[in-house]
């Protein structure tokens, strides 16, 4: 070992790079990062926001769906080797592959990764309308570049796989076909499309309550480090409990991958069964009927001001009224979330300032933290 690694032990500093990251939870010094240049800010400053946001939902969704489609392509072109893995396989890679998303992209879009969920976010949260059309045409964007490169990847054995496909009389689009490995299709004997729409409406609905109870700055039971996994590990489960019945769970996964399938597999992607308008459209309605149930019969306002996360509508003075209304007084017992909200409204609200973050996991996992 050299003498200036030797120097360098006994300074207890930390290299630039991964270790950087955990520098807050250990008494050490770290080696100063390059300065950042005027240049680099005047180039941020001059990217606009709706680029960046776009961006960040493409490459989130991307995360998502890659991971999840090219575990099914290696499980179905390997079916008679088990070493090549399973549903419970298949199910980890949508679950880790959403929190990879979440962890990588959210910070700069709010972390959506799904119309459905965007939309959800217009209805209760304030998220601008305006911006509801480039994230939804960006996530499914995302997904569909997703399926392109796992296609592009897989081509040989995608092809070899359609061929004995086709030479014994199935054709590419079906379950279990060389299609299905970028979309959901029902099994032959699954015709009844209202059990299909109902089992993709209840899975959709058990997802997106879940998803909003982990976003809800109010729940002292998730913390900002673990909502990732936890919202995956949801999806992961409906994959497990219900794939073998075929679900679809987000309009962008299915969309976007599903025109992949019908530019190499024909129009029939979208026609078979005429079952993919449910995989397609039921997520929306499905997650808003979840969200809709969360925000009347579970949210506490009040909790989610006293974490930060809100204000009342009417100011301070609405505010006070409240309070006031309701009994609250210093005298009584109360949570230390229930004297946040007392010490707010009775000294004035600083909810309103710091830097805007997009309203999404972004903004929970920001509040969760304080």
């Amino acid at each position: 070992m050299s003498d200036n690694n030797m120097q360098r032990l006994h300074t207890n500093d930390l290299e630039l790079g991964a270790t950087e990251a955990i520098q807050k939870h250990y008494e050490r010094h770290v080696v100063s990062t390059k300065p950042v240049s005027q240049r680099k800010l005047d180039f941020e400053r001059a990217r606009p926001r709706w680029l960046r946001e776009m961006v960040a939902e493409a490459t989130g969704v991307f995360f998502y769906v890659y991971p999840g489609i090219a575990a099914t392509a290696g499980f179905m072109l390997n079916k008679q080797d088990a070493a090549f893995g399973s549903l419970f396989q298949i199910g980890f890679a949508f679950a880790f592959g959403i929190a990879f998303a979440i962890i990588t992209c959210a910070s700069t879009s709010g972390g959506h990764f799904n119309p459905a969920m965007t939309i959800c976010f217009a209805t209760w949260q304030g998220f601008p309308w305006k911006k509801v059309p480039y994230y939804i045409f960006a996530q499914i964007f995302g997904s569909f570049m997703a399926g392109l490169l796992v296609y592009g990847q897989y081509h040989e054995q995608i092809a070899a796989f359609a061929a004995a496909t086709k030479a014994a009389g199935e054709g590419t689009v079906f379950n279990g076909g060389p299609a299905s490995i970028f979309c959901s299709f029902p099994g032959p004997t699954q015709t009844n499309l209202g059990y299909l729409f109902f089992i993709e409406f209840f899975v959709d609905s058990y997802i997106g309550f879940v998803l909003w109870a982990c976003l809800d700055p109010a729940n002292p039971f998730i913390a900002p480090a673990a909502a990732p996994w936890a919202i995956g590990l949801v999806y992961a489960l409906m994959v497990w409990g219900f794939a073998d019945i075929t679900i679809s769970t987000n309009l962008a996964r299915d969309l976007g991958t599903r025109i992949v399938a019908a530019i190499f597999f024909g129009g029939e992607a979208f026609s078979y069964h005429n079952y993919s308008w449910i995989a397609i459209l039921v997520n929306v309605p499905a997650t808003l009927f979840a969200t809709a149930y969360y925000e009347l019969l579970v949210r506490d306002s009040l909790q989610k001001i006293g974490k930060g996360a809100a204000f009342h509508e009417d100011g301070e003075e609405g505010l006070n009224l409240h309070l006031v209304k309701s009994n609250i007084s210093r005298q009584s017992p109360m949570s230390p979330n229930m004297q946040k909200v007392f010490s707010l409204g009775s000294n004035g609200s600083t909810l309103n300032s710091g830097p805007k973050m997009e309203t999404g996991f972004s903004l929970a996992a920001e509040t969760n933290s304080n």
